[in-house]
């Protein structure tokens, strides 16, 4: 088939490298003028199935009272105009029950799980390179009570079959030798040893020509303003260039998925949510992380790549900016510099992407009510980790195909 992938994001760039490995003839539009050039490109690093986890938790609400008030929040709520951010507020609000808390970690770890062993896969087979290591994440604990609750997850990830381990101090400052510096500053940590971490712009900038020798094409530069359906099926895509035809279409815009999907009447659960990071060389090893950490405190992780440290992190609700406030940036360098003071921060690369976010956390991924028309987004802050995972199983899915792991309950449907 001659199909149409809108996006060239990491979502995007790995849909259409599976569905060329699959014999079709793929062609990707985005506007910018190459591959993960938005939310894809600074990213906090991570790919963590481990850490696969629904922000719509029992508890949620009152902490998120309380983080608005924090001088370092971590959930930033913006007054804006926009009419679709309150429903989808709502809905997440709906999610923060026990049983929704496990039914959504249970799928994102199973997509997750499994986006890790295609992506391992795909690693052997072609030897692509983008400064990324195995060795795990720390969640780091700074009060007793973060480390009380852990229990709740790690009950999930045993029922899962996800190794972690539970560490004090000792043990944390054991997994990742530089925080032996700062031990007073947190009471433990837990520990999932399969997850790794790499650099999500140099994978899918070197995905991007691998997938380009087996025949697909990159149109970069090309604004897309709408979809003509007919007959309930799409029959092309207005862009900047043209009218764009194709016999499938898979709408992977990330945050702006939903409005695409509005010009055909179709709703997509899907809110951009802000987040920054910092990237810096690292000019003391000592200092220096060997892996990911991730600071419950304030919601920021703070990975290795390379000689390089990108701390990345909080969640700001306030539509479509992506601005670059000197607050942020001070809460960044808060976290790395009581962690890891390895670089200069003042001198670190400073940016801001919006993160395709559902109510439940789990991506959005297969079939519409248009019959040539897929869907592949809503990944929040896990597109990276989900990337290869969600592309092989829609790759699948339009091949008619049976994919290796259930996809029923991560269709649009279970809205």
């Amino acid at each position: 088939m001659r199909i149409a992938v809108l996006g060239a994001g990491v979502i995007g760039t790995t849909t259409a490298y599976y569905l060329a490995k699959a014999g079709h003839e793929v062609t990707v539009y985005d506007r910018q003028s190459g591959p993960a050039l938005e939310t894809s490109f600074a990213n906090a690093g991570e790919i963590s199935p481990g850490y696969s986890t629904p922000w719509a938790a029992p508890g949620i609400p009152l902490k998120a009272i309380k983080w608005l008030f924090m001088r370092h929040a971590p959930l930033i709520v913006r007054p804006t105009l926009d009419p679709h951010v309150l429903p989808w507020m709502l809905s997440l609000l709906m999610n923060c029950t026990s049983a929704a808390y496990a039914r959504n970690k249970g799928r994102m770890l199973r997509i997750a799980g499994y986006s890790r062993e295609c992506l391992i896969a795909l690693r052997q087979e072609t030897g692509i390179a983008y400064d990324h290591r195995s060795q795990g994440t720390v969640q780091l604990f700074r009060t007793q009570k973060q480390l009380d609750h852990a229990g709740r997850d790690t009950e999930v990830l045993s029922a899962d079959g996800v190794p972690f381990e539970l560490l004090d101090r000792d043990g944390v400052a054991g997994a990742e030798p530089a925080l032996a510096a700062t031990k007073e500053s947190f009471v433990g940590g837990l520990r999932l040893p399969l997850d790794e971490t790499g650099d999500c712009y140099l994978f899918t900038d070197a995905l991007a020509k691998i997938a380009g020798e087996l025949g697909v094409r990159f149109r970069y530069g090309v604004s897309i303003s709408g979809i003509e359906t007919e007959g309930g099926a799409v029959s092309g895509v207005a862009t900047s260039e043209g009218r764009i035809d194709a016999d499938h279409y898979v709408l992977a815009l990330g945050s702006w998925s939903p409005v695409l999907g509005r010009t055909i009447g179709l709703r997509l659960p899907v809110y951009p949510v802000k987040g920054y990071s910092l990237t810096a060389g690292i000019t003391d090893e000592t200092r220096a992380p060997v892996s990911t950490v991730l600071d419950e405190t304030y919601k920021v992780a703070l990975t290795r790549l390379g000689s390089r440290l990108r701390v990345g992190g909080m969640a700001e609700i306030g539509g479509y900016n992506t601005d670059l406030p000197p607050i942020r940036r001070g809460t960044l360098e808060h976290v790395a510099g009581s962690l890891f003071p390895c670089g200069d921060l003042k001198a670190a690369s400073y940016w801001s992407g919006l993160r395709p976010m559902t109510p439940d956390g789990t991506p959005i991924i297969g079939a519409t009510r248009y019959r040539n028309l897929s869907l592949n987004t809503g990944h929040g802050t896990l597109g990276w980790t989900m990337a290869c995972g969600s592309a092989r199983a829609l790759a699948d899915l339009i091949s008619g195909r049976k994919p290796d792991i259930e996809t029923a309950d991560l269709s649009i449907d279970r809205y």
